[in-house]
């Protein structure tokens, strides 16, 4: 084939590609899925005048639809997009719900919190601030995704929220607290678990008290996080303890009783939980140690049990660590 022969050649396919493009049927582009987002307020209902209370339908959560409770800051307008706020997430434990803090505390009356949005979300009965494994299935519940991912951002798009973030809670959100700050490195400035089941790999005994939770409500234990034996790698990524290098270089806040009856408990009232998760706290904070950690307050109280007494005053007590981080103190 000569040149120019190659050239005419070259020229008609070009022609009939053309041709061909013209006559195709165009892409049905306007038939196209929208992508929904993965989570809207469908609620809003206003419990105080600096409580409200947001319903949010998830779609990591299956299209369901919780709750999650705000305290408001003074001059809080979710309709100014200039001003946005320095946040607190507080973390509900096994058993409560997004109404336990205001409900159980008096946080709604510290003053410290007025220039503060204090988020207060639902995680359910004993949801354990995870995405559940559902035997390598996946999907709902995924609290981790509902919380980290799809509520973030729509407090901080429509409610006033700052990227500026510290998170806090008790006995299972204790857990929560630092599973979040360890598993989602910059998202939150510092950290505080009260009570926090935060070795639940130390042994047996922590093992099964946990499974029981898992058990609650009639569920098959291993849905959380699989078997502790094979699926050990995965109650690894969830144990705070075996997390600690991703929590050195925060301001960590750990407290917990032994379990013996202490100043704030009725007499002889005394607690296997608050032992088994002092003797993680214990752990957790040594290991904090030996990895570099330099910025950790602990107050291992001695006597006292699981109960709300305590985690009102050591929530005061650490808000001081708290606020600084919020750069709010």
């Amino acid at each position: 084939m000569t040149v120019a022969t190659a050239r005419r050649v070259r020229s008609l396919l070009l022609v009939l590609a053309a041709l061909l493009v013209t006559l195709a049927p165009a892409p049905a582009a306007l038939a196209a899925p929208v992508a929904k987002p993965g989570a809207e307020v469908v609620s809003v209902t206003q419990v105080t005048g600096r409580q409200v209370d947001l319903g949010v339908r998830s779609a990591a959560l299956g299209g369901r639809t919780v709750n999650v409770r705000l305290l408001t800051p003074d001059g809080w307008d979710p309709d100014d997009r200039g001003r946005r706020w320095p946040t607190l997430w507080l973390l509900h434990g096994c058993c409560g719900d997004y109404t336990s803090w205001t409900s159980r505390t008096d946080v709604a009356g510290i003053e410290s919190l007025r220039d503060v949005l204090v988020v207060m979300p639902e995680a359910g009965w004993n949801g354990w601030y995870s995405d559940w494994w559902n035997n390598g299935a996946g999907g709902d519940p995924a609290w981790e995704t509902f919380h980290t991912q799809e509520l973030r951002r729509l407090l901080e798009s429509d409610w006033g929220a700052g990227s500026r973030r510290v998170v806090a809670g008790l006995s299972m959100g204790g857990q929560g607290a630092l599973l979040y700050a360890a598993r989602h490195p910059g998202m939150f400035k510092a950290t505080a678990a009260y009570s926090g089941s935060v070795h639940p790999l130390l042994n047996d005994e922590s093992v099964n008290r946990i499974m029981g939770f898992f058990a609650g409500q009639g569920d098959d234990p291993r849905r959380v996080w699989g078997d502790p034996v094979a699926q050990r790698d995965i109650w690894a990524a969830h144990d705070p303890y075996h997390l600690a290098k991703r929590l050195k270089s925060l301001p960590v806040y750990l407290s917990c009783g032994d379990g013996t009856t202490g100043p704030l408990d009725a007499p002889g009232v005394t607690s296997a939980l608050e032992a088994d998760f002092n003797r993680q706290n214990q752990a957790l904070a040594a290991e904090l140690d030996r990895v570099g950690a330099r910025h950790v307050t602990t107050n291992f109280y001695g006597p006292g049990t699981h109960g709300w007494a305590y985690w009102q005053r050591e929530l005061h007590a650490s808000l001081p660590m708290l606020l600084r981080a919020l750069k709010v103190a």
